[in-house]
């Protein structure tokens, strides 16, 4: 579930490649576990962490990160410093952290061939900087950035075999904010496993072009968006074995934004990060 997130986010931040649109889309998000052995699991493991002598475990373990080795070791990286350091805060949260580990939505900057996505909430903030042909991950906290490959993987890795995708275009139609909406079916089949797309698209918004973005791959070679499908989707929503997960538009604002939002920050310091 969390490479589909990843995924989604990730077509997001590249969506105004070759595109006239300036201004600010945010998409709201909701993701609910629908898998009854994920739940019981997900229920266990909220006692568990309820559990005083789990907490105390924690606790300690919180105080370890203040060992100077430790503490040179997470300096050294500071995205997984900062994903042990979420991690510890949503368990010991209990359920209400649990619960917090989800995004809630996402707001995309749009200028020129250039963009910003940034993930709100969640155990994983993140930041995408897109500059025409590249993506960059920031992170503001630290004053870090690093650069995200899209080629797919290293070329001495066994190539996996492509999912299988059919499209099935319906006469099914929805209002999403002012636009008409047509709805889209995508059937995604990889290694037995099926994850059913819904997209709600309009053609109404005529800066956007996303067949561009069918051509471009990310990650080990998927589509960033599906030949097939028309229109710029307003509405997401993708159905796995394990959970359900859905995007929305709230609002897409033109306007005019300052250019300095769209290039690195002079003061951060390049790293490997963990893409």
């Amino acid at each position: 579930m969390k490479r589909s997130i990843v995924f989604l986010f990730m077509l997001m931040s590249v969506a105004c490649m070759s595109q006239s649109f300036e201004g600010t889309v945010k998409f709201s998000m909701k993701a609910e576990i629908t898998d009854p052995k994920m739940k019981a699991q997900m229920e266990q493991g909220m006692q568990q962490l309820n559990d005083p002598a789990t907490q105390a475990k924690l606790k300690e373990m919180q105080e370890k990160m203040n060992d100077p080795q430790m503490k040179a070791m997470m300096e050294a990286n500071p995205q997984m410093k900062e994903q042990i350091e979420n991690a510890l805060k949503m368990a010991q949260g209990g359920s209400a952290g649990v619960t917090s580990m989800m995004p809630t939505g996402f707001v995309f900057k749009m200028k020129g061939d250039n963009s910003l996505t940034i993930m709100e909430g969640g155990m994983m903030p993140m930041e995408v900087l897109h500059l025409k042909d590249k993506s960059y991950r920031l992170d503001r906290k630290n004053k870090t950035y690093s650069e995200l490959d899209a080629g797919g993987p290293p070329t001495n890795m066994p190539q996996q075999p492509k999912p299988q995708v059919k499209i099935t275009k319906t006469n099914e139609k929805a209002t999403i904010l002012k636009y008409n909406c047509t709805k889209y079916i995508a059937t995604v089949t990889e290694k037995d496993k099926t994850i059913n797309q819904i997209f709600w698209t309009t053609t109404d918004i005529k800066d956007f072009d996303m067949k561009s973005l069918a051509k471009q791959r990310m990650g080990r070679g998927e589509p960033m968006f599906y030949e097939g499908i028309e229109g710029v989707p307003l509405k997401i929503e993708m159905t796995m074995p394990e959970a359900k997960m859905i995007m929305e538009v709230t609002e897409i604002k033109r306007e005019t934004l300052n250019a300095s939002d769209f290039s690195l920050p002079a003061a951060f310091k390049q790293t490997k990060g963990m893409f």
